[in-house]
């Protein structure tokens, strides 16, 4: 069966463009001019949403942050805008990707085909406990004295990267090529934002730090 992938942009001409690409690529493409037309096609539950940011009235951050607690498949942003502080936000919102317009085909190609191979790929079941600190890897949980922490699609996939090898040093670009699925230089920023909220959160539930920074080379679990 057909991955589906929603097409989110004010643009006829893109989402033409795109739809075509994708339909020639195997996937079952669907369409959105608007967000409000977003949130209601992505209660089908599509495999992976492409969601233009710069949309009049509703934009991509607003149709992201609506849909994203019924929503778990990948988010990749479409924008023009390429600064880190909007990387931040799109993240924030909840997206797991950003590519900048005008963008290759073949690189939106790979960059969706990498997140739906993470998606999907099969998992073990498997749990570890860290002091007060309790994940389980399989329903991609994680409590702490059994209250459980609520933390975004790619927080988790860097705890379970991180705790999996405990002691092991990942550079920020390592991170983001195991994490996201693709070749990560220059996407420092982008890490270094998901570790602050991945700390953050650990912090307000009482725990230490369980990342420690490992300067001018990366991070590593100490849990």
């Amino acid at each position: 069966m057909a991955y589906r992938i929603l097409v989110v942009d004010d643009e006829a001409k893109v989402l033409s463009m795109l739809k075509s690409f994708l339909e020639r690529a195997g996937y079952e493409v669907s369409c959105a001019l608007d967000g409000p037309e977003a949130i209601e096609k992505a209660k089908a539950l599509p495999d992976l949403i492409l969601l233009d940011i710069n949309m009049p009235q509703m934009d991509g951050i607003e149709v992201c942050r609506a849909i994203r607690d019924n929503v778990s498949c990948p988010i990749i942003f479409l924008t023009a805008r390429d600064g880190d502080e909007d990387k931040v936000v799109s993240f924030a919102a909840g997206g797991d990707d950003y590519i900048t317009k005008p963008f290759s085909l073949a690189e939106l190609g790979a960059r969706i085909e990498a997140h739906i191979r993470r998606e999907h790929r099969s998992k073990n079941i498997q749990r570890k406990v860290f002091g007060d600190i309790t994940i389980d890897y399989s329903s991609r949980e994680v409590t702490v004295r059994g209250e459980k922490l609520s933390f975004g699609r790619k927080d988790f996939d860097i705890i379970q990267l991180l705790s999996l090898n405990r002691g092991q040093v990942f550079k920020r670009s390592r991170i983001y090529d195991l994490v996201w699925g693709i070749d990560g230089d220059g996407e420092d920023s982008v890490i270094m934002e998901h570790i602050r909220t991945i700390r953050l959160t650990f912090a307000k539930a009482g725990c230490a730090n369980c990342i420690e920074t490992v300067w001018g080379i990366g991070y590593k679990w100490v849990g």
